[in-house]
């Protein structure tokens, strides 16, 4: 861990604990996040934790810009990685299908793999959520095994269905409603991210882990899920 403060905004500092994006990198982050808002208190407006940083957003009115830095740098000065990460574990049904993972043979392609094999190793790991946004709900996660991780596309979808699974490079998301995109979408889930986003309890949380499963049809579209297909690049 190597401790860095960076001017995010007048009232905001980019705390930067690491450089590359890693799985491990996640029990410091939890520590860090527990540590400030402990040392911060009421002045702490929001505190938002990343794959590598945590975003502080301070109450200008209470703390000048010297005192939250000396107060960052003492409250992390001895940190050790939390022992315990608290997250959740939540197993999310996919249906992996071409009318609704248009990017399923192309990944599969660029792999060297069947479509069949891709979708065991896409299931085949518990994902670490790093950070929450892009859209209410939307976790990026991974890190999806090397061997399957695609760049995204060049030209991103106008329209991207909710509940649309996806890959791009070694991140892995959900997205939880209809929005544009460029992810490689592999297929779709029926967890609701959205509503549980709009009731202030998003379903995952940084530190969380997801594992999806691969489900049929049926399972899918008893679930609620909407089997209208991808359009092409809309």
């Amino acid at each position: 861990m190597k401790l860095r403060l960076e001017t995010a905004a007048m009232d905001a500092i980019t705390v930067r604990l690491f450089d590359t994006i890693d799985e491990s990198n996640m029990a410091w982050i939890i520590a860090a996040d527990q540590t400030l808002r402990n040392a911060l208190g009421g002045a702490l407006i929001d505190l938002i934790p990343s794959y590598t940083t945590l975003l502080v957003h301070y109450d200008s009115q209470q703390l000048t810009f010297a005192h939250v830095t000396t107060l960052i740098r003492n409250a992390l000065r001895d940190l050790t990685p939390a022992e315990s990460q608290n997250g959740q574990l939540h197993e999310i049904p996919v249906w992996y299908d071409e009318s609704v993972g248009p990017e399923l043979p192309l990944v599969a392609k660029r792999a060297g793999i069947s479509i069949e094999a891709l979708i065991e190793r896409h299931c085949d790991h518990d994902y670490c959520v790093f950070a929450l946004g892009f859209a209410p709900g939307y976790g990026f996660m991974g890190l999806v095994d090397e061997g399957i991780a695609t760049p995204r596309l060049k030209t991103p979808r106008r329209k991207v269905a909710a509940g649309s699974v996806g890959i791009a490079d070694r991140q892995t998301a959900i997205y939880p409603l209809l929005s544009p995109g460029g992810w490689n979408i592999l297929g779709r889930t029926a967890v609701p991210l959205f509503e549980y986003a709009k009731r202030g309890e998003p379903l995952l949380r940084p530190g969380d882990k997801v594992r999806f499963k691969a489900i049929s049809k049926q399972e899918f579209a008893t679930a609620g899920g909407d089997t209208t297909p991808m359009e092409e690049r809309s």
